[in-house]
């Protein structure tokens, strides 16, 4: 079989991309990296405020969203054992789908965390706010000194990232553990929560699964399915890991029955220890339980937990960044300066970029400290939709290819593909169409997509008059 020279560029192009990184992720820090993407603060606090809207079958919800979200990991799971790279999806799409579509889905990428670091930062600064004895503090003072020092271990070397990002993640599965064991023991003890008496009666008292219809709980997967948001960060931590072909299979697996364990069996806990109508938006349902079973730290120790939870986030929206960038400058798609890695073997450029960019989200903390979450939150979701389709597309082109015989098996394969795909694929779009109707964040969002493919494209015409100067 003979091979066009495209063909014998790509790989050439696609390993570039893992040039002078460290092996320096062990495979505790990958599964705690997989663990710690699939919960986020939509589990710990927009829990309350879902299960207003839904009942008990935010469950069902949770669990239909987190099908989706693993098929997205099962499709980058088959993608790294393919080819692993810090590159990630961009080295993908540079070979699957080409230069164009690996600038949009790095570029959206980079959107997402942009936008997601900025609001991290903003809850961070929030967290700390609630407890007295920081209140004093200006607001965009807290959300600067978070940023220093995410951005110091960020630049000190990936082994130190991976650590704290391990420590991170710890703290939010055993939280959920805790509350697992206690609130299973409450339930099958028939200890009294406050005035209630657990058990499956007061989800059929207070009325059934879909208490405000089916309807409400299929509208609310528009914005579920985002809590899912950093799942997919596991293809660029395999770039750096010792032995990614073992540790990924592992760690993707696994994610699929934590999503039971802690977003579907939480929620299903929660509804049985106490009716949906208990618990409500603005505070963590899990806070509202241990308060109701009369521990008084509950609030603060919950505040921790989503505490981490954000520094997480933001810790690894500069890491994944920093990578992503550096494969798009590699590629041609982002100015060659963000190709250069420090003596620690980090892509400073690229993340010196993404900590600018969290620079004006602490500006903004100090111009507008309440409003900054309804500016940036909602544009993120199209980096996330975006980065996701990327994935999924790679993954059929990869399937079509060993299918034709000119890529050996990876020995991963998604279930069920190449339809599992593409019903993902239908997912994200029905997602999407979901949006429009969500006045007036959802509608504004979905509404913006012209406004950024004129940016995109005129970002790539930039590049490319740059490259054509430089050559000749």
């Amino acid at each position: 079989m003979t091979t066009s020279p495209s063909d014998q560029t790509r790989p050439r192009q696609a390993s570039a991309t893992d040039e002078g990184y460290q092996k320096d992720l062990s495979r505790r820090h990958v599964q705690m990296i997989a663990i710690g993407g699939a919960i986020g603060t939509g589990l710990f606090l927009g829990a309350g405020s879902r299960l207003q809207i839904a009942g008990p079958s935010l469950a069902i919800t949770y669990a239909i969203c987190g099908i989706c979200a693993f098929m997205i990991l099962r499709a980058m799971g088959e993608l790294v054992m393919y080819r692993p790279s810090s590159g990630s999806f961009v080295t993908y799409a540079r070979e699957f789908l080409g230069e164009g579509a690996a600038y949009a889905a790095g570029w959206f990428f980079f959107l997402n965390w942009a936008m997601t670091g900025i609001v991290d930062i903003t809850a961070i600064a929030l967290y700390i706010h609630y407890w007295p004895i920081f209140g004093h503090i200006p607001q965009w003072l807290i959300a600067l000194g978070a940023l220093v020092v995410v951005g110091a271990v960020n630049l000190t070397g990936v082994r130190y990232f991976g650590e704290i990002e391990f420590w991170f993640s710890l703290v939010k599965v055993l939280t959920l553990v805790i509350f697992l064991s206690v609130g299973g023991y409450v339930l099958l003890s028939g200890t009294h929560v406050g005035s209630y008496t657990p058990g499956l009666h007061l989800i059929t008292e207070s009325g059934g699964i879909f208490p405000h219809g089916v309807v409400a709980s299929l509208m609310l997967i528009q914005g579920v399915v985002f809590a899912y948001a950093a799942t997919e960060l596991i293809g660029i931590a395999a770039g750096e890991c010792e032995n990614p072909r073992k540790v990924v299979p592992n760690a993707v697996n696994s994610v699929i029955w934590r999503i039971v364990v802690f977003y579907v069996g939480s929620v299903a806990l929660l509804v049985c220890l106490m009716p949906w109508s208990a618990y409500h938006a603005g505070e963590s349902p899990f806070v509202t339980f241990f308060h109701k079973l009369g521990l008084p730290a509950a609030d603060s120790i919950m505040n921790f937990v989503v505490l981490t939870a954000a520094l997480s986030s933001l810790n690894s929206g500069l890491y994944s960044t920093g990578r992503i960038l550096r494969a798009l400058a590699l590629g041609g798609s982002a100015p060659q300066a963000m190709s250069k890695l420090n003596r620690n073997a980090v892509p400073y450029v690229g993340i010196g970029a993404t900590l600018f960019i969290y620079l004006i989200g602490v500006l903004m903390n100090y111009l507008y400290p309440t409003q900054i979450f309804e500016i940036v939150l909602s544009i993120s979701s199209l980096g996330i939709l975006g980065t996701w389709a990327t994935i999924l597309l790679c993954q059929l082109r990869l399937h079509r290819a060993i299918k034709q015989g000119r890529i050996a098996r990876t020995g991963f394969a998604m279930p069920g593909a190449p339809y599992t795909g593409w019903l993902t694929l239908a997912f994200l779009v029905m997602v999407l169409i979901m949006m429009a109707f969500d006045y007036p964040s959802g509608t504004i969002t979905v509404g913006s997509i012209p406004v950024l493919a004129l940016i995109f494209y005129g970002g790539w015409l930039l590049l490319k008059r740059n490259d054509d100067e430089a050559e000749s």
